[in-house]
């Protein structure tokens, strides 16, 4: 398998430290408010890297945060007048509800800031004793100047990255681009002991000490969207490394941004879209597939044309996996030529895996998905279904539902299918005895669930719409 490396610019073969687990952190939301389709693209496709690493027969540890205490959080619950603590609880349980619906895999642990407060503490004294940090007037600033390496990741010197930053003016601080590490108390803010007194975490510290205590000084790869590169990872960068001397992170992988009809998005524009309205408009695994439809590191334009094409592709896929599973119920004994048949499809396997270990490449790898899904159609069209190619095509999407999770089976396992094929036959009892009345009455609670039934010559077939997924 090759990534590109950021930290490199280059791709590069993935060899985690241990030969059959990966370390992997992902940035996580600000719990603030619900978050916005430019936040989706990240944890869906980082998610995906989760899944094929997994599906390569890795021991993930794969961790994304809460930030549940900052500058947005404290304006927002004073605005409405709640605590931060029940503020971020609030849209902790907004996420998991929108994350969960784009069939998001929860990690292996979400750990907040607010939780890790004396790891927080222990890191910064570190980096006072090391010389990379000052104290002034209870506020406690990381010193970039003492730190040859900072831009290490951006590649740039701090002259440069001072003329192309936005940097808070503060007169205290002995150079522009200079980083709070802990804030000192203000009115009206939380804040909590420590030996410069009482405050709180910056926001960048609290990446680097959930990483150390969870995932050790070192870890295999850091993900998150490429506005994050500059400040905030290239200042964990300098945190962790001016700590701990060692490496922070081995591979550093950011995704492209998502731009609203080719801006990016920004509330100043008008163009601000949270993931739940989106979820709202469209299918929550036709948004997935969207995502997953451009190759991560390349910007994508979140479009009514494109989710238009993800709605299409969605119903297709879904198609075929309803109509083969159809088809096994009615399975020819032999095929001629189930063999090179199955042969083909290994190789779609093979070809699919090449795509995945090709930096990560699932625009190709959709692709060849979608050939499998031709070649299939057309055999089920052909109606010689042997259990071989049964088996065979059933495994091909099965794993790789199992990565990309693009097919709605979740939904199917809301109801019970025995219960959809009794008032199936049901139905069809009706039918023959004229009883449109009851028929109709039927294909009303089917399709109130989300179920749509095709009659066929072989029986009647039955499938979710497209639109049937849970908002």
């Amino acid at each position: 398998m090759f990534l590109y490396n950021d930290l490199t610019r280059k791709k590069e073969e993935f060899i985690p430290q241990k030969e059959s687990e990966v370390s992997f952190y992902s940035c996580g939301p600000t719990v603030y408010d619900f978050f916005h389709i430019g936040n989706a693209r990240p944890f869906i496709v980082f998610d995906v890297l989760r899944r094929w690493l997994e599906k390569c027969g890795y021991r993930v540890d794969y961790i994304q945060n809460f930030t549940d205490i900052d500058d947005k959080m404290i304006n927002r619950a004073n605005a409405e007048g709640i605590t931060v603590q029940e503020l971020a609880g609030k849209f902790i349980s907004e996420y998991y509800k929108d994350a969960d619906a784009l069939l998001i895999k929860r990690p292996t642990l979400s750990p907040k800031a607010t939780e890790h407060i004396p790891e927080i503490i222990e890191l910064i004294v570190k980096i006072i004793e090391n010389g990379h940090a000052y104290v002034v007037d209870g506020d406690v600033y990381f010193s970039v100047q003492s730190w040859g390496k900072y831009g290490k990741l951006t590649t740039q010197t701090q002259d440069e990255l001072l003329s192309g930053a936005r940097v808070e003016i503060d007169e205290r601080k002995k150079h522009p681009l200079d980083f709070a590490l802990w804030k000192a108390r203000k009115p009206g803010e939380p804040a909590w002991e420590s030996p410069w007194g009482m405050g709180r975490p910056g926001w960048h510290i609290e990446c680097s000490a959930m990483t150390k205590k969870h995932l050790g000084d070192t870890i295999d790869i850091h993900s998150g969207g490429v506005d994050l590169v500059f400040p905030h990872h290239e200042n964990e960068i300098a945190q962790s490394e001016s700590a701990n001397g060692k490496n922070f992170v081995r591979y550093w992988l950011h995704n492209g941004f998502l731009l609203i009809d080719k801006e990016k998005m920004s509330k100043s524009l008008g163009n601000f879209l949270t993931a739940r309205a989106a979820r709202e408009k469209y299918p929550p695994l036709a948004i997935r597939l969207f995502m997953l439809s451009a190759h991560y590191r390349s910007p994508i334009s979140f479009s009514p044309d494109g989710l238009e094409q993800a709605m299409n592709g969605m119903e297709r896929l879904n198609n075929c996996w309803n109509d083969l599973h159809f088809a096994g119920r009615h399975l020819e004994d032999k095929s001629n030529d189930e063999l090179e048949f199955s042969q083909r499809i290994s190789d779609l396997w093979e070809k699919y895996c090449e795509s995945m270990n090709d930096d990560f490449n699932t625009a190709a790898a959709i692709g060849v998905i979608f050939e499998a899904v031709r070649m299939i159609n057309t055999r089920l069209k052909e109606g010689i279904i042997s259990k071989v190619i049964y088996d065979a095509t059933n495994k091909f999407l099965s794993d790789v539902n199992e990565v990309m999770g693009i097919f709605n089976v979740s939904e199917q396992n809301n109801h019970d299918a025995s219960n959809i094929e009794a008032l199936i036959e049901e139905r069809n009892t009706a039918r023959k005895n004229k009883d449109y009345a009851r028929s109709d009455e039927i294909r009303g609670a089917l399709a109130e669930m989300g179920i749509i039934l095709e009659d066929a010559p072989q029986g009647t077939k039955w499938k979710y719409s497209v639109n049937a997924q849970h908002k």
